[in-house]
């Protein structure tokens, strides 16, 4: 089983769990927070209300692009997906999280955990 982690926790992480999954294919919100959720077993969990504003301020960077799309059953989405700077901004994103934990792991030795 795995341990929800704590939201002061999971919130820096936020900017790159969304454009990992958007560089896989577009996605609107609620789908976005399921799929962290599903992904991770649990162990994060981004409530709409936090991860909207996130959405809004990778757009407003020009990181993803939104999109409105009409929905079959009634209500408008809006697909967010990875635009070209976005995709540029990803690889060093994944560079600098992995040398954050290789930092932590020697001051705290997570990996051991």
């Amino acid at each position: 089983m795995v341990k929800r982690i704590r939201a002061n926790i999971a919130r820096g992480s936020t900017e790159l769990v969304i454009l990992s999954l958007l560089a896989e294919q577009p996605l609107y919100g609620f789908e976005i927070s399921r799929r962290i959720e599903e992904r991770t077993e649990g162990a994060l969990r981004f409530e709409l209300a936090s991860l909207y504003p996130m959405l809004y301020d990778l757009e407003r960077r020009g990181l993803v692009k939104g999109q409105w799309q009409t929905n079959s059953t009634g209500r408008d989405r809006r697909y967010y997906s990875l635009t070209p700077k976005g995709k540029t901004q990803l690889a060093p994103l994944r560079r600098e999280w992995r040398s954050f934990f290789q930092a932590l792991d020697c001051l705290a030795g997570v990996s051991d955990a």
